[in-house]
């Protein structure tokens, strides 16, 4: 029996395959216009929040500008004025000090909480009692601190005299306790944030490691130090970067709390860059401030990613 060879219509292959394209390339063609339209809006807050602004910071760095007369350009005498003036540095190493004491405080006390509320049940309860104050108004917190800190009536003022017989100082307008005072604030408010991404981080971590070094005989302490500390190494490096650059963009509660004062005992960067801009109207010296602060953060950001590969464990 012979069987009939069927021989293949190339015109009509063709035919469907340009058609097959066709349909594919409009397919892709509408998904690329509906990705673009949905990402849009962020693009657009992006550049006109984000970016615009970052670029005109640095063009007006350069410029002599009261905000309403004409731009003269002035090259990089804003920056050596800056560096010349007492209230910059001042305001610099208020900042640092403010550092030193939010980030490192701040991060211990988080990972001990999240360390705590990892042990017990309830897990939801406590996450969010301890995340409200995150989502609470900076200006309400300030103002409900500025109350507490008061050195005649002040809660803590009171509990310290009546209960260890202490001479507490007025905590807001002492200049040697106005910055700690400010940073444990700060402290505090954070604390829930942090505490929430460190107990993401604990909860990642697989309960199989610890079981394995329990039944080898280790000791909490040597678990967590040996296994949960390195594994929450990569946990630990995100909240350290977001906290440091939070900490050098301090402001608010600074308003709030203690406007600078007293004197310029609290004034820090961001605080100095609104007085330069908003009180003295000094829009050029304002912005080769800020650019200043931008250089710092990215030098510090950049610092901590060379040094990450020495401590953050991202194998599990």
């Amino acid at each position: 029996m012979v069987i009939p060879v069927v021989q293949p219509n190339i015109g009509e292959l063709v035919e469907r395959k340009t058609k097959s394209g066709l349909l594919s390339s409009r397919r892709q063609r509408s998904d690329v216009l509906w990705g673009m339209f949905f990402i849009a809006p962020q693009v657009l807050g992006l550049l006109a929040f984000s970016l615009i602004p970052v670029v005109y910071a640095f063009i007006l760095s350069v410029m002599q500008w009261d905000g309403l007369g004409t731009r003269e350009f002035v090259g990089l005498e804003n920056f050596r004025e800056q560096f010349a003036e007492s209230d910059f540095r001042e305001a610099l190493i208020h900042t640092v000090i403010y550092t030193v004491i939010a980030v490192p405080g701040g991060v211990t006390l988080s990972l001990l909480m999240a360390l705590a509320v990892n042990q017990v049940k309830g897990k939801t309860f406590y996450r969010t009692i301890f995340f409200l104050p995150t989502i609470t108004s900076s200006v309400a917190v300030s103002m409900v601190w500025l109350w507490m800190l008061n050195g005649d009536f002040g809660l803590i003022n009171v509990f310290l005299r009546e209960q260890f017989s202490l001479d507490p100082p007025n905590w807001l307008v002492n200049t040697t306790w106005v910055i700690p005072a400010v940073a444990l604030v700060a402290i505090w408010a954070g604390l829930g944030f942090n505490m929430v991404i460190f107990l993401a981080g604990l909860q990642g971590i697989p309960a199989t490691y610890l079981e394995a070094a329990q039944i080898d005989g280790a000791s909490k302490w040597r678990q967590f130090w040996n296994i949960t500390l390195p594994l929450l190494s990569p946990t630990t490096f995100f909240v350290t970067i977001i906290s440091i650059i939070g900490s050098f963009q301090v402001f608010d509660m600074v308003y709030v709390m203690t406007g600078g004062g007293p004197g310029n005992a609290s004034t820090t960067m961001v605080f100095h860059i609104y007085e330069l801009a908003f009180v003295n109207f000094t829009f050029g010296l304002s912005a080769a401030a800020a650019v200043v602060l931008f250089a710092i953060i990215m030098v510090a950001t950049l610092f901590q990613f060379w040094g990450q590969r020495r401590w953050v464990n991202y194998d599990i």
